[in-house]
């Protein structure tokens, strides 16, 4: 059963390294991230599953890919020699190489010291129909008595003329919607994002806040929303659920 969820982008700005002079610019979601994730330590659960975007072509034909505790990741292609491993060393995770939404996670679980409950990983396409992301929260939900979701993932990335998608009038009341739902760990409002919609604007977060959904079901969650900017032009949200 979910007992707690964080909600967190997945820009590997969040690194230092990696944003360099412009480290500072991201300091408020990196402490957002952070009593986001106290939320999930204080929830003393018994699993954590972290779950992020993943392309499409390395997701596998699920569109589901599992990542064992131990697994590794690095931020080298983006020019940093940095490398993160996914909760402890288990030995035998050779090969595993995490996508970068999880690898910040990764980084964001060892900043914060994590010591609590054995952690594993699920990259998601993208482009996962909502009802295999509610099957696969649903699946999750059940693999502990106490399960906690360290949900990674951005908003559109249609903010402004500079971002990544250009500037797109319907972002701003998708991310509002978005940054509504997480807030009010509304699940039944995530479930019904535009999927269609979520792809046209780039925001990478839609199939994970869906799994999300998914593992709160009946779970009588209640939510804060901790940060909801759009720096760069991308909806940065992030949220706690207990």
């Amino acid at each position: 059963m979910l007992v707690a969820a964080a909600v967190c982008p997945c820009p590997p700005l969040l690194v230092p390294a990696v944003a360099e002079g412009a480290a500072s610019e991201l300091d408020a979601a990196r402490a957002a991230c952070a009593d986001a994730l106290g939320v999930l330590a204080a929830a003393r659960p018994d699993r954590l599953a972290v779950v992020g975007p993943e392309a499409a072509g390395t997701a596998g034909a699920s569109g589901c890919r599992p990542y064992p505790e131990g697994a590794q990741g690095s931020f080298r292609g983006f020019g940093v020699n940095v490398e993160v491993r996914l909760g402890r060393d288990t030995g035998g995770t050779a090969g595993w190489e995490l996508p970068s939404s999880l690898a910040v996670a990764a980084w964001l679980l060892e900043r914060c010291g994590w010591s609590g409950a054995p952690v594993t990983g699920l990259g998601v396409a993208e482009s996962l129909a909502p009802e295999r992301c509610l099957a696969a929260g649903r699946e999750i939900a059940a693999q502990a008595d106490r399960v906690a979701l360290l949900v990674m993932g951005d908003a559109s990335a249609c903010r402004s003329v500079k971002a990544p998608g250009y500037l797109d009038e319907r972002a701003e009341p998708f991310d509002a919607e978005a940054a509504r739902a997480l807030g009010a760990a509304e699940a039944g409002a995530l479930a019904a994002l535009d999927a269609e919609l979520a792809t046209e604007l780039k925001a990478s977060g839609r199939a994970p806040w869906q799994i999300l959904a998914g593992a709160a079901e009946g779970a009588g969650l209640s939510g804060a929303l901790l940060y909801d900017e759009a720096p760069y032009g991308v909806g940065y949200l992030v949220a706690a659920w207990s």
